[in-house]
């Protein structure tokens, strides 16, 4: 494994993935006060603002490295130039690319005075196309896992450490990096660690940055810890998370309807479905002795009118270390329950309850609130309510909710220095014509 590519310092650079050009400069100079070295104008914001966006970095940084992620896959020479010409220092083409486009890009590069980064994002076999890419003189090659990729699991750095004993070329790595994954990068042979939301969407990007900055000065001191197992990662970050959080990341869906929290708190875990008729309550507490601790008990039940839950049920519940109950049906016991402390969501509250019949199913695919819920999808309870995520999806949506989190984070410090959401989103800018 190579470490630090012959003792050189590593490099700290800043994505900026924003839309927003006036932000991105506030978030730069913030970065830059942390210990950013390069300022990368991501692809997002090219897109918004054209070549201006490298053009104003260029004057509001005029000693810093500045990148343009202009992942040229054509006409190389022509963006090469585009973009050297507006001030950038160094031009990122797709690794993916034809060789006659990076060959054009180069040509461009050494003409304009300016560097040749290649990325291997979504690139088929990277180790082999950094071996062409170094081949063909390139300078940098970024090893980069794109936040699309992130969302379902993939990892730059165990792609990194094997290029990096392919290669010579001075490696860059980016995708999903923090305070710890930078210190594995320059570990496993980064020259540059790119690190994008985990410092722009911070709350406090200063400290964000430097916490990098120390990270990659001195990896050897960083403890790496293990992530665990996908269920246990997946629950830790549902945890960090809001339901609205989540329900952004679904693109508006997965919350249920008319399910009210009862006893409050948060409340993470998968999904022991309950199917039940008119306050038939056998199968909602027969579920109790097939859910595991950590699981969630989610039932439905026809009337709002005839509890089918009650305290007696709660506590069982607590004895098996169960993580709540939903229930689209009635509750009673509320003295009880409330003392108890289990954390229900229920659409309705009455004193009668029904009979044991046993009708029903356990372990069905059902409906509750409105939303479609199979056995093993993770049930997710805060203060402003339930949200279902299909258990097929639960890693990716996790992680996009987290980017959610972050982003809402840096908006509220902007907010508490004085702008308004709508000014500094530019919501006017982005209606539909």
């Amino acid at each position: 494994m190579v470490s630090h590519r012959g003792d050189i310092i590593p490099i700290i650079q800043v994505a900026l993935d924003l839309l927003e050009l006036d932000r991105s400069v506030e978030i730069a100079k913030e970065a830059v006060a942390g210990g950013a070295d390069w300022i990368e104008i991501g692809t997002p914001l090219i897109k918004s603002e054209g070549m201006d966006a490298i053009r104003t970095m260029r004057k509001a940084f005029p000693e810093r490295t500045i990148l343009a992620d202009m992942k040229t896959v054509d006409t190389g020479a022509m963006e090469v130039e585009m973009a050297a010409k507006a001030g950038a220092d160094v031009v990122i083409v797709l690794g993916s690319a034809d060789d006659s486009t990076v060959l054009d890009a180069l040509r461009s590069a050494h003409k304009y005075g300016v560097r040749l980064m290649a990325d291997l994002i979504s690139a088929p076999d990277p180790v082999k196309r950094a071996v062409e890419l170094e081949a063909l003189g390139v300078d940098y090659v970024n090893v980069h896992v794109g936040i699309d990729q992130q969302m379902v699991g993939k990892d730059p750095i165990s792609i990194l450490m094997e290029i990096s004993e392919k290669v010579n070329v001075q490696l860059a790595v980016a995708g999903g990096l923090d305070a710890e994954s930078a210190a594995q990068a320059v570990r496993a042979g980064a020259r540059i660690v790119i690190v994008g939301g985990n410092i722009t969407r911070s709350d406090n990007v200063t400290v964000a940055a430097r916490k990098v900055r120390q990270s990659v000065d001195s990896p050897e001191s960083v403890d790496i810890r293990g992530r665990g197992t996908v269920d246990q990662e997946i629950r830790a970050i549902f945890k960090e998370v809001s339901t609205s959080n989540i329900s952004d990341a679904m693109h508006r869906k997965g919350a249920m309807k008319g399910i009210h929290p009862l006893v409050r708190g948060k409340m993470v875990g998968t999904a022991i479905t309950v199917q039940s008729f008119a306050g038939d309550w056998a199968k909602t507490v027969e579920a109790i002795d097939i859910a595991k601790q950590g699981d969630v008990i989610v039932i439905y039940n026809e009337s709002k009118d005839i509890a089918c839950w009650g305290g007696l049920a709660t506590l069982s519940s607590l004895n098996k270390g169960i993580a709540g109950v939903v229930i689209e049906g009635a509750v009673r016991d509320i003295d009880e329950v409330e003392n108890l402390g289990l954390i229900i969501y229920t659409s309705n509250t009455v004193p009668n309850a029904g009979d044991p019949k046993g009708f029903g199913e356990i372990n069905a695919e059902i409906t509750c609130g409105g939303q479609t819920v199979k056995p093993g999808d993770y049930i997710i309870g805060d203060e402003s309510g339930v949200v279902v995520v299909p258990r097929e999806r639960a890693y990716e949506l996790a992680r996009r909710a987290k980017e959610v989190n972050k982003t809402e984070k840096r908006l509220f410090d902007e907010i508490r220095r004085g702008g308004t959401l709508s000014e500094i989103l530019e919501l006017k800018k982005w209606e539909k014509f």
